[in-house]
């Protein structure tokens, strides 16, 4: 006989028009057994906003307490609850708490369902103008600025468009270190306070849109930035070829990996690839030019 046990719900909740909640929302609201708040005021405010209460227990589910109340919860679930969690703005668990209660609960064989709400990450890509066939969602960047360039680094050849989430104050660093990764003319959207009153989508190439941020953004920002062109062996010339050796190494590969895999890439001959490298090093060591080579 197999055992009977509770449901955990992700409910995706407004990223600022609460006449975009979806009617299951109200629903979950008022029959789950527990709800799993990240801000049990803003709870509050969202239950006011929809005309509704909670009958089942209100607890805090945020970052500062998710790996000592996850055990707890998953108790509940082992017992039958149906947990209902929700996060301030979009889905639980994509940059926002839920991951740890998620993982524990398939462990145990428990239902894990959803009711799908807004998506700042879709609503961007949407809004952007940019490819939407392909694309990875990056989630917050490093606050420190050389893991910060370290991560993009990694990304730099990427062909999908990438989409971020960014706070207000770090912005135009942000930009300003995509110029000079990604290249200036790289095509971006800046998309502030989607849904909201003050909405406003800025795009352009991301060397312009890191100097209109040196004013100051407010609001919440999500960030979508086109992928790497397309190129051929014929447009790719050797400081360029370089150039993509150093973002590999500097992304934690080997020199011999990095320089094989820029050559499956461009559809070279490793020898090829190993020599603009070695013409790079000379040019460093040999005085002005230095900064385009390979150390």
């Amino acid at each position: 006989m197999s055992r009977v046990t509770g449901t955990l719900v992700l409910a995706g909740t407004p990223i600022g028009d609460i006449a975009d909640a979806p009617p299951r929302l109200a629903t979950e609201l008022q029959s789950a057994d527990i709800v799993a708040a990240e801000d049990t005021r803003r709870l509050r405010g969202l239950t006011r906003a929809l005309g509704i209460h909670t009958t089942g227990r209100v607890v805090s589910y945020f970052e500062g307490n998710e790996s000592a109340r996850t055990p707890e919860l998953v108790e509940a679930l082992v017992g039958g609850a149906r947990v209902l969690l929700v996060t301030d703005a979009g889905m639980p668990s994509v940059s926002d708490p839920g991951y740890r209660l998620v993982a524990a609960a398939v462990e145990q064989d428990i239902k894990v369902t959803a009711v799908p709400g807004p998506s700042a990450v879709l609503t961007a890509l949407a809004l952007s103008g940019l490819p939407v066939d392909r694309f990875c969602f990056e989630g917050f960047l490093p606050r420190k600025a050389g893991e910060r360039l370290g991560r993009l680094r990694e990304v730099a050849d990427e062909r999908r468009t990438l989409v971020y989430f960014e706070a207000p104050h770090r912005l135009d660093d942000t930009l300003a270190a995509m110029a000079e990764v990604f290249g200036a003319e790289r095509r971006a959207a800046v998309c502030r306070e989607l849904t909201k009153t003050y909405e406003e989508v800025k795009r352009g190439p991301v060397g312009e849109l890191a100097e209109w941020a040196k004013d100051g953004v407010r609001g919440e920002i999500t960030v979508v930035v086109e992928g790497a062109p397309e190129t051929g062996p014929a447009e790719l010339d050797a400081e360029e070829l370089v150039r993509r050796v150093r973002v590999r190494e500097e992304a934690g590969e080997r020199r011999k990996e990095a320089i094989a895999a820029v050559a499956a890439e461009a559809g070279l001959p490793k020898r090829e690839v190993f020599d603009a490298v070695v013409a790079a090093k000379n040019a460093d060591a040999s005085g002005p030019g230095k900064g385009k080579g390979l150390t």
